[in-house]
């Protein structure tokens, strides 16, 4: 079903994301390949960002940009809670029957703004893979590179 696909594409989302940050140390979150650049914990800050979008969409709640701020979560937390939310998502897609219940809705200071679901796909679904491998490629040039065993065709870590 248009579900289950969607769940699948965050299932993929999840299980990159969980990998490509297993073992980053606090001197690989402030990697940045340039001085302009974003370091590899604000890119996670970010995915952590998206991740949230995505399962507002999935709860069918709006993204409130006028909420007081949350508190700052730690590396781990925000790993966590990134994980989380892409799973509880999955979730809640796999039983959906009508994707166009699930908008995108933001609300600001101006107003709200709604986008019908297929805009998640190419938006904060897509958007957190691209910045997934980005945290690949920088735990790279900073010499910690993504687990070889780990085989993103398969969903699997394969065993020495």
């Amino acid at each position: 079903t248009p579900g289950t696909v969607v769940a699948r594409m965050i299932d993929g989302l999840g299980f990159r994301y969980y990998w490509a940050t297993q073992g980053l140390t606090e001197e690989n979150l402030l990697y940045k390949p340039a001085a302009e650049s974003r370091n590899i914990a604000e890119t996670v800050d970010h995915i952590y960002n998206l991740s949230k979008v995505i399962y507002n969409s999935a709860k069918k709640e709006v993204n409130d940009r006028t909420a007081p701020r949350e508190a700052d979560l730690s590396f781990k937390e925000k790993r966590a809670a990134t994980l989380n939310n892409l799973s509880m998502s999955s979730k809640i897609f796999m039983q959906t029957k009508d994707l166009g219940e699930h908008k995108v809705i933001f609300k600001n200071n101006s107003g709200s703004v709604e986008f019908p679901f297929w805009n998640q796909i190419n938006g904060p679904i897509e958007d957190a893979v691209w910045h997934t491998g980005q945290v690949v490629l920088m735990r790279r040039a900073a010499g910690n590179p993504f687990d070889s065993n780990v085989s993103v065709l398969r969903g699997i870590r394969r065993e020495n």
